[in-house]
């Protein structure tokens, strides 16, 4: 059947033409199935994989009834983790191009809180934040949500793993009881019944399938030994040799163990957990998405909310206690069209986990023999791209064209040895390609960027 087009809902003319613009012409499952709802002003919970369109869902709904001449907070959306948020504050950004004026503003923490306050004296119309950070504001009196007509929890499952669910409840209470509230999660545990009944009005509640369909996703499991774990994971990347992949782990010390291992193997690894600084973070996210490292060992809260373009596998180093979080795992993998990989190991401890997740998937497991795990190939996995950290950013007034103007003058690249560039306050981080990686270092050192000598150095 069809998916129904946005130009069957009632929104404005000038949105019609901005979705087409962004490529936007059919409506995923959720969208189709939430947006008749909230357009209506009904409260939801909506519950939907990763990777379902559910961010122009609600960036569409709560666009809708903004007034652009009250610069006041009309709409907040609350999500588990900054580079979540950014993400979401960048697509209503998008959004929002169809109206005149509309302000986007992004409150999260591990960043200072002064900007954000002089950000906020000049009036937002829809605000993206973490829980931790909106209470500050709420707090210290610089975020007034006296105006809010919408409502948004994104990924509020993550939310309440993370613990947030009194910042919540505070920040719920700070907002008008006649508020539309809308509700997004993968999976939905019992924290979620409980702020439903606490502070939503009879809401309707969907669900997209959660399951995978398995051309999309080829998924094989690996029955193993404790103390095979991390050999093994190390022959699946020699096995299969993914440019770039996601490695889970149930805690930060089996990431940093998991890393330690894959580097003396001569495999690209860094771990992404809850001890790492805002800093180090960026860094590591900025390597990963721009193809100057191969593998990215995570916890899941710390991997929530990441949205890698080409993904080719998914490595579930321990199988998931709960099932469902199984399913949003490996739906990292093969998203927009493309075929993805999901390879688990299970050891015969963990034999009740893998019957969990053929039970929630109807379908039995496929199960490989280890000893199938033969290298394609005897070189280290190295990824394509290697990292420059120059030493000035936003605040530097430095543009991404300052950087590429650089490399590809005084220092000599062509446009296309040149990959992705990400901007933060005080730093910036540029892809090159591994091979003229050094003459980029050297040139860039010697010379100038935007006219300034700058501290440059490899990551």
């Amino acid at each position: 059947m069809a998916s129904p087009a946005f130009s069957s809902l009632s929104i404005s003319p000038a949105m019609l033409v901005n979705l087409e613009t962004l490529g936007y012409l059919a409506m995923t499952p959720i969208q189709a199935q939430s947006l008749p709802l909230a357009l209506a002003g009904r409260d939801l919970i909506a519950q939907a994989k990763t990777g379902s369109g559910k961010t122009v869902a609600f960036g569409i709904a709560l666009l809708a009834p903004l007034n652009p001449r009250f610069f006041g907070c009309q709409a907040l959306v609350l999500c588990p983790t900054r580079e979540l948020a950014d993400q979401v504050a960048k697509e209503i950004r998008r959004l929002a191009r169809a109206a005149d004026n509309i302000k986007v503003l992004t409150l999260s923490g591990g960043v200072p809180i002064g900007p954000q306050i002089g950000s906020l004296e000049h009036g937002a119309h829809v605000v993206v934040g973490t829980p931790g950070r909106i209470q500050e504001h709420l707090r210290k009196g610089t975020l007034v949500l006296d105006g809010l007509n919408s409502l948004v929890l994104d990924e509020a499952d993550r939310m309440l793993d993370m613990g947030f669910y009194d910042s919540i409840a505070e920040i719920i209470e700070q907002t008008p009881a006649r508020r539309q509230t809308l509700l997004f999660s993968a999976t939905y545990p019992a924290g979620i019944e409980q702020l439903a009944a606490r502070f939503m009005r009879q809401p309707q509640r969907i669900e997209v399938a959660s399951q995978h369909d398995d051309s999309q996703i080829e998924q094989r499991f690996y029955e193993i030994e404790p103390a095979q774990r991390l050999e093994s994971v190390a022959r699946l990347l020699r096995h299969f040799r993914p440019a770039s992949s996601v490695a889970f782990c149930h805690t930060r010390q089996q990431c940093q163990e998991l890393v330690d291992y894959l580097q003396g193997q001569r495999i690209s690894a860094a771990p992404l957990h809850g001890d790492l600084e805002q800093r180090e973070r960026d860094q590591v996210l900025a390597m990963f998405a721009n193809r100057s490292l191969s593998v990215l060992v995570a916890t899941d809260v710390a991997a929530r909310g990441l949205d890698i373009a080409g993904l080719e596998a998914v490595i579930n180093v321990e199988l998931s206690r709960d099932p469902e979080v199984h399913v949003h795992r490996i739906g990292r993998s093969g998203r927009a069209g493309e075929k993805g990989l999901a390879l688990s190991l299970v050891a015969p401890a963990e034999a009740a986990r893998a019957q969990a997740v053929e039970r929630l998937q109807g379908a039995p497991l496929r199960w490989c023999d280890p000893a199938s795990l033969q290298p394609a190939d005897s070189g280290p996995l190295l990824p394509p791209m290697t990292t420059l950290c120059i030493g000035a950013g936003r605040k530097e007034k430095l543009r991404p064209g300052d950087i590429l103007g650089a490399l590809t003058g005084e220092a000599g690249l062509v446009g296309a040895q040149v990959g992705k560039i990400a901007l933060f306050d005080h730093q910036a981080y540029v892809a090159v390609e591994r091979g003229v990686a050094r003459q980029a270092l050297k040139r860039l050192s010697e010379g100038k960027v935007k006219g300034r000598s700058l501290r440059v150095r490899e990551v």
